[in-house]
C-alpha cells in the first residue's frame, strides 16, 4: 500500500477518457469557470479598487487580477478532483469499469490527477487571456505563468484526491472548503498583500501552496521575475508530489483492501 506510484502511459488513456466526456460540455464548463472569478475581479477590482490607492505600485484591479488567476486554478482543480472524481470513483463506479481493462489503480489515479490539473490550467489560462485583453498584463513574461498554473493545478488536484479518498459523501467536501480552501484564499495574498497580516499569520501563510503560486504569478504578470523563485517552485512541486502519493495510498486502502 505504501509503494511508490507505478507510472505508465495507460494513465493517458484515463486522461483522454475524461477529456472526451468533458468535451461534450466544454463551452458551458469554461464559461462556468470564468464566471465566478470574473465577478470577483470586476466587483472588487472596480468597486473596492476605486476607493483604494495603488497596491505594490499598480492599481488594485491589476493586483487582484494575478490573485484571481491563481485562485481560479485552485478552485477548478479542487472541484474536479473532489466532486467529479468522487462521482467517477464512488457514485458512477467509472473507476471499477476502467479497472476491468488492463489498467491499474495507479494508472486511474494518475490519469485523474493529470486531468484535474489540465482542466485547472485551462481555467487559469482563460482568466489570463481575459485580463490580458483588458490590459492588466504588463509583459510577455506572463507566458511563464502557464507552467506555474499547471503546477498549481497538480498541487491542488493532489490535495483534492486525498479528500476524495476519505470522503463518504459529497457533504464531506464542505469541511475541506470551509477549513482549508476559504482560509487559504484569504491568507495567500489573493485580495491583499500578505505583509498586511500579523507576523504570526504571515508565517502560516508562507506555508500555504496558494501563497507560493501567487508569489510566482503576480510578478510575472507585472513584467518582473519573482524573488525566491526556486523556493516557491520547490514548495509547489513538493506539495504536488507528496499529496498525489498520499492520495494514491489512501485510494489503494479504500478500493483494494
Amino acid at each position: 500500500m505504501l509503494a511508490f506510484p507505478q507510472f505508465s502511459l495507460r494513465a493517458i488513456a484515463v486522461w483522454r477518457r475524461n477529456f472526451l466526456v468533458w468535451r461534450k460540455l466544454a463551452l458551458p464548463s469554461v464559461l462556468g469557470n470564468l464566471a465566478d472569478p470574473m465577478i470577483y475581479l470586476f466587483g472588487l477590482g472596480y468597486g473596492l479598487g476605486g476607493l483604494l490607492p495603488a497596491v505594490g505600485g499598480v492599481t488594485y484591479i491589476q493586483f487582484l487580477a494575478a490573485g484571481t488567476v491563481c485562485s481560479s486554478t485552485m478552485n477548478a482543480a479542487s472541484f474536479e478532483a473532489l466532486y467529479s472524481g468522487f462521482s467517477r470513483m464512488h457514485v458512477q463506479k467509472t473507476w471499477d469499469a476502467i479497472l476491468n481493462a488492463p489498467v491499474s489503480l495507479d494508472d486511474v489515479v494518475t490519469g485523474e490527477w493529470l486531468w484535474a490539473a489540465a482542466k485547472a490550467t485551462l481555467s487559469g489560462a482563460a482568466i489570463l487571456v481575459v485580463i490580458s485583453a483588458l490590459g492588466f498584463v504588463a509583459s510577455p513574461l506572463a507566458l511563464l505563468a502557464l507552467p506555474v498554473i499547471f503546477l498549481t493545478g497538480l498541487a491542488f488536484a493532489g490535495l483534492g484526491l486525498i479528500v476524495t479518498a476519505l470522503a463518504t459523501s459529497y457533504d464531506f467536501f464542505m469541511y475541506y472548503f470551509t477549513l482549508l480552501i476559504t482560509p487559504m484564499v484569504l491568507l495567500s495574498g489573493v485580495f491583499f498583500p500578505i505583509e498586511q497580516l500579523p507576523p504570526a499569520v504571515q508565517a502560516i501563510a508562507g506555508a500555504l501552496p496558494l501563497a507560493h503560486a501567487v508569489r510566482l504569478v503576480r510578478p510575472l504578470l507585472m513584467g518582473q521575475l519573482p524573488a525566491d523563485m526556486a523556493l516557491h517552485l520547490l514548495v509547489l512541486v513538493a506539495t504536488a508530489m507528496f499529496s498525489f502519493w498520499l492520495a494514491l495510498i489512501l485510494t489503494r486502502r479504500r478500493l483494494l483492501s
